[in-house]
């Protein structure tokens, strides 16, 4: 915010406004930190907004569109009316991989197409030792990193657990919250739900509830809990609850849909709320 017209000028009046300088650079980065970010894609078959929630969708790597639970589940006919195959993909009726490894490869040509959330898969299967990788967080790592810079907001938030929990990184909390900033200032739910447990367990209980109240309204159920625990313990106001609520109820109703219920009724892995 200062212009200097040399070092000399810099060294003589920095300490004159250093503090000013501090306190509004952190001004500056809440405004941005605590901005609502824009919500999901929409799904590209019933173009109805995709819920937060993991189960509430599915990616395909055939051609890398993520498709809402009720579309994964619905019945599909042929143009007499008749039930067709659904072992396909619902968008571009791609025959579902038969086995891992083929799965595994499809999404390996994604990565190479640099599609961020085959790289994040790839990296939760280095991450978790799961889908035949073997466990190796340092790959994990790398993966993570390079879907968040191509713009998936969860590969942050992951990266930032790896410094939460110390898996494969020295516990350092300081980079925990700054991956978790990143991705809740990309739209994150989860990263965002993490901050404001953080600043709970800091004894913020200010910035907590602003992180709970965005992430409600984002669709996670479990920062509208945490308002609720707030309220309940003296740390927030009725009215707060009673907005976290309406933003939440906000949230699923742009989300809901028929179809969607008729899924999760006959299978918990499709629920989406």
């Amino acid at each position: 915010m200062v212009k200097y017209c040399n070092r000399e000028c810099q060294i003589a009046h920095r300490p004159h406004h250093k503090k000013e300088c501090k306190k509004r650079a952190a001004e500056l980065h809440d405004e941005k930190l605590f901005k609502q970010p824009p919500p999901e894609e929409d799904c590209p078959i019933c173009f109805q907004q995709l819920p937060t929630l993991n189960t509430g969708s599915t990616y395909y790597s055939c051609c890398g569109k993520v498709i809402c639970s009720g579309c994964v589940y619905a019945p599909l006919y042929d143009n007499q009316g008749n039930k067709v195959d659904n072992k396909k993909c619902p968008f571009c009726r791609t025959v579902a991989p038969k086995t891992n490894e083929e799965a595994v490869e499809r999404e390996k040509k994604r990565m190479e197409v640099n599609d961020p959330l085959a790289t994040f898969n790839l990296g939760t299967g280095y991450r978790d030792g799961i889908d035949g990788f073997p466990q190796d967080y340092t790959k994990a790592y790398e993966l993570f990193t390079q879907s968040g810079e191509l713009g998936y907001p969860k590969a942050h938030c992951s990266i930032g657990a790896l410094y939460n929990n110390g898996d494969g990184v020295q516990v350092d909390m300081k980079k925990a919250i700054y991956f978790y900033e990143l991705g809740a200032i990309k739209g994150d739910a989860y990263a965002r739900y993490n901050l404001g447990a953080t600043e709970q367990n800091l004894g913020n209980m200010d910035r907590a509830l602003k992180h709970y109240m965005i992430a409600a309204r984002s669709g996670n159920s479990k920062s509208l809990k945490q308002v609720e625990r707030l309220y309940s313990k003296g740390h927030a106001r009725k009215e707060d609850y009673t907005k976290a609520l309406r933003l939440y109820q906000a949230y699923l109703g742009e989300i809901k849909s028929h179809q969607r219920d008729k899924a999760a009724s006959a299978d918990e892995d499709y629920r989406y709320y």
